[in-house]
């Protein structure tokens, strides 16, 4: 693994106020070799002050200049490959030539400049060989390619193998490098990755746990508006009409029966999906909550437009003057459309049951082309009905616009000009089951 650049800076101690180094041991390394430099450079220097009739602790100080010159690489390697070409002809800096011939092709510098600098090099020690050869050997016999060969083999030798290690130290620094940038920024985009993927899986969360809750709300609420509808009832003609009242009972229990047979499907869709695992830091993964999530939206064994006209009938029985009228021909829709439109239906109903006792109610259906629409509307209550007390959350209308707006239908509700109420809803097909 990569470190990324925090570990980096972290990682070991630094030289940044050491001028142009990034750490003690390239320092080190560099002061080394120019002091290595500057010695070899000392004692070619007595040699070159002795050919030239230069006083020797000249030749040495002149040495010492060239191969301190060395300590520079990294920071200016033109300037110290300049050098030690110009002193190729004095025979001194081979190792600033070879180290600096190094630095300059594993550095940033333009390869034309590398190509140049290398072949002036190449020259001089070529000519620089040449010549001494020359001067060295008087008889050549039959060999005369011994200077020229010694001489440019020589030459290849100092300049070739420094400059080929140069170019694959910076190849592969810069390999490096670039590896290790794609590793932060691949580190990066996982982080961003990782937060986006728990911010959508809180959202999802949310979106279930509203969902559910608005299920249970349209579930309980409606079958529990009409027992204590009809308990109120119940109670008011106990003692005057024992038959009604017994009737009225059978109905209280019912309706506690279907809203307990519908909550224990629903807790059943919840429980058959896949538990989802839970992480060590207590979050839910959000694959397992998109199942969950799926698995309860999927409900095949939901309510139907079927079955609106029982919803009718049971809030007649609860005293209700309602009446129900279809355009159209009943036809199958998508799960989700017809559990949608059953459920708009049964909430206006409650909404009636809890706010407008005794008013008269009107239920349309109209099965369209594309679409089915629904509208309950209830007139002014009448006064006469006691009001059952039902308590109120304040969620049904909010519930009823989510549904439909969820499918991409169309939803109004607001009171009409004759003192009542209307729920109007529009949905679209959807495809058909």
């Amino acid at each position: 693994m990569t470190a990324t650049g925090a570990d980096r800076e972290a990682a070991g101690p630094t030289t940044r106020g050491y001028w142009w180094w990034g750490r003690r041991r390239g320092a080190a390394l560099d002061v080394g070799l120019a002091l290595v430099s500057a010695l070899e450079c000392a004692l070619e220097g007595v040699a070159f002050a002795g050919e030239t009739g230069l006083p020797v602790p000249l030749g040495v100080l002149f040495g010492l200049l060239a191969g301190s010159v060395l300590v520079l690489r990294r920071r200016w390697p033109i300037a110290v490959v300049l050098v030690s070409i110009a002193t190729t002809p004095a025979e001194m800096g081979f190792l600033m030539e070879i180290v600096g011939l190094y630095t300059l092709a594993a550095s940033e510098v333009p390869r034309r400049i590398t190509v140049a600098l290398t072949g002036m090099t190449f020259v001089g020690t070529f000519i620089v060989s040449y010549v001494r050869l020359r001067q060295s050997v008087s008889d050549y016999g039959e060999a005369v390619w011994y200077v020229p060969g010694v001489s440019l083999f020589m030459s290849l030798g100092l300049t070739a193998p420094p400059v080929l290690l140069g170019l694959y130290v910076g190849a592969r620094r810069r390999l490096m490098e670039s590896l290790r940038e794609r590793a932060d920024s691949l580190e990066r985009e996982l982080s961003l990755l990782a937060d986006r993927a728990e911010e959508r899986a809180e959202w999802a969360r949310t979106e279930e746990r509203t969902r559910i809750a608005r299920e249970m709300h349209d579930v309980v609420a409606h079958r529990v508006s009409l027992m204590v509808v009809h308990a109120a009832a119940l109670q008011a003609v106990a003692p005057k009409d024992a038959a009604k009242a017994v009737r009225n009972a059978a109905l209280v229990g019912d309706m506690g029966r279907q809203a307990l047979t519908e909550l224990r499907e629903m807790l059943g869709v919840l429980r058959s999906g896949d538990a989802p695992v839970v992480s060590q830091a207590g979050r839910v993964p959000l694959a397992s909550v998109g199942r969950a999530a799926a698995a309860a939206a999927a409900v095949e064994d939901g309510p139907r437009l079927r079955e609106v006209e029982a919803l009718v009938a049971q809030s007649r029985e609860a005293g209700m003057t309602v009446e129900l009228s279809v355009e159209g021909e009943l036809r199958p829709y998508a799960p989700e459309v017809e559990q949608t439109a059953y459920r708009v239906v049964q909430e206006a109903l409650t909404n009636v049951h809890k706010h407008a006792a005794g008013a008269r109610t009107w239920v349309r259906l109209a099965h369209r082309e594309a679409e089915v629409a629904m509208q309950v509307e209830n007139g002014p209550t009448d006064g006469a009905t006691a009001d059952a007390g039902l308590p109120s959350g304040g969620n049904g209308l909010v519930g009823m616009r989510e549904r439909v707006l969820g499918l991409g239908g169309v939803f109004v509700s607001g009171p009409t000009d004759a003192g009542g109420f209307r729920v109007s809803a529009v949905l679209p097909d959807g495809g058909a089951a």
